[in-house]
């Protein structure tokens, strides 16, 4: 099995439970756990047993807050904050952190307790369902910085109303969005007691889990794909998907023991 320097990672029950980390510096995320995330999806999207992962932070005071400026490039003496600008012109950070861009088709749930911030969107924005605790806040402090605030913002349209998004995005540091209003927005589905939050996002991954994995893989690449395309393309679409992943008459519609009918991985 492997293992992650960043990342601790539990499997029960056809789901996995992947706990981001790091949270002496409120789960921010570095080099390595870049990495490791970027091997996470393959070992998951491999791993039959899995049918659905749980996304959490370590601790109680924050999800993730995005992108670790206190670490040092590897053999400069420069902070990393002055680093950004170059680095994001040429690489986008979170492109190994989201699960949609790994092509990975298994239902993520985040489990949000705390802070959730700036990069932490990689994945909010990714997820196919997030819960949160009362005590759960959202914001980007990208413009504060003097930084242009757009990969996040951009990922984060596709699933929250765009007058939340530009306000987020323009206020920076100075509001957090709370967690009733991430649910008004529709940004989270559900608003739980901070020790419930993990909980509950397992209990929802189960029951996902227990249905057939062709089914649920194909439902997830199917509405998450249509969002490339224009809306008559993706109806059209829709249909060959369900000709492709509703395997009839086959062990693929087994609720326990058939695997996948179809790969839903490129």
């Amino acid at each position: 099995m492997s293992s992650y320097e960043t990342l601790l990672v539990t499997r029960a029950d056809g789901i996995a439970t992947v706990t981001i980390n790091r949270p002496e510096v409120l789960n921010a995320f570095n080099n390595a756990m870049r990495s490791d995330f970027s091997r996470l999806w393959r070992d998951l999207a491999d791993d039959e047993a899995v049918r659905a992962v749980v996304l959490t932070g370590a601790g109680e005071r924050a999800f993730s807050t995005g992108l670790d400026v206190t670490e040092r490039i590897s053999g400069s003496d420069s902070p990393w904050v002055d680093q950004i600008r170059p680095w994001a012109e040429t690489e986008d950070p979170g492109r190994d952190l989201s699960p949609k861009r790994n092509d990975f088709w298994k239902p993520v749930i985040a489990a949000v307790r705390g802070m959730c911030a700036g990069g932490a969107f990689y994945w909010i924005a990714e997820c196919d369902i997030v819960v949160c605790s009362e005590d759960a806040t959202f914001f980007d402090p990208h413009v504060t910085y003097g930084l242009v605030a757009a990969l996040e913002p951009i990922a984060m349209s596709y699933r929250m109303h765009l007058s939340d998004v530009l306000r987020m995005s323009l206020l920076g540091l100075y509001e957090r969005m709370t967690a009733d209003r991430a649910l008004q927005c529709g940004l989270v589905t559900e608003v739980l007691a901070g020790a419930e939050v993990v909980e509950r996002a397992q209990e929802l991954a189960r029951a996902i889990a227990a249905q057939p994995p062709a089914a649920i893989e194909g439902t997830v690449k199917a509405i998450w794909q249509s969002l490339d395309v224009a809306r008559s393309q993706a109806l059209s679409t829709a249909l060959l998907y369900t000709q492709v992943g509703n395997p009839l008459g086959t062990a693929g519609l087994d609720r326990t023991d058939a695997k996948p009918a179809k790969s839903w991985r490129r």
